[in-house]
């Protein structure tokens, strides 16, 4: 899908400087969670672009994406004004790393890597499968989704940017046959991950890994 106007549905706060925005799904869209998008707005004149991952866990009437906003950036201010009824121009979906109905699913999410942690583990629970998220950031969003998550019976492990992760990946690494484990985030949280997953037994080569910059 390229350049299609999409339709805001809501627009939620799921943290400081962080929102969770949903958006009417266009008859032809599809995506699974972990996939991502991009969305085009207009800035003074020119179209200004970033690409935002799916934190829904289906795209069947309405997906949600979750942005966090600098408030010095181009785009994220814009997207930030947004309310219900608006029109923003998306293309997509892009993205290998997404969930496949594998049993049971774990997730290293390093900061904006939430989003997709979240759609994932949404995704796994609606199919009656298993959820681990391990999530590091220095101030954590998607507080309730992740509260409610794990009261579903979602393993969820909270650490600050600075905590080893070695530890909590020990824990939900399970080695069991059927269990594919997701990494998101920026580039030095990807090497953190990669040493935990190693540290704890498992085999980094073989996790879905998005890499953010």
């Amino acid at each position: 899908m390229e350049d299609e106007p999409v339709s805001v549905a809501a627009v939620t706060s799921v943290g400081q400087n962080a929102i969770a925005i949903a958006f009417e799904s266009p008859a032809d869209f599809s995506a699974r969670p972990g996939q991502f998008v991009k969305l085009v707005a207009e800035v003074d004149g020119e179209r200004e672009s970033r690409f935002y991952t799916i934190s829904s866990s289906d795209v069947e009437d309405t997906f949600e994406v979750t942005v966090e906003i600098d408030p010095d950036g181009a785009l994220g201010p814009i997207l930030a004004e947004l309310e219900a009824g608006d029109t923003v121009t998306i293309s997509g979906p892009y993205g290998n790393a997404y969930y496949e109905d594998e049993p049971r699913a774990v997730i290293l999410a390093g900061g904006p890597g939430v989003g997709p942690a979240v759609g994932i583990a949404r995704r796994t629970l609606a199919d009656g499968n298993e959820a681990a998220i391990v999530y590091r950031d220095d101030d954590p969003i998607h507080e309730d989704a992740l509260d409610d998550l794990a009261a579903e019976g979602v393993t969820v492990h909270v650490l600050d940017a600075d905590d080893d992760m070695g530890e909590a990946t020990t824990e939900v690494l399970s080695h069991d046959e059927g269990e594919q484990v997701f990494v998101y985030g920026f580039a030095d949280f990807l090497d953190a991950a990669t040493t935990a997953i190693d540290a704890a037994g498992g085999n980094p080569d073989a996790a879905k890994v998005e890499n953010f910059g």
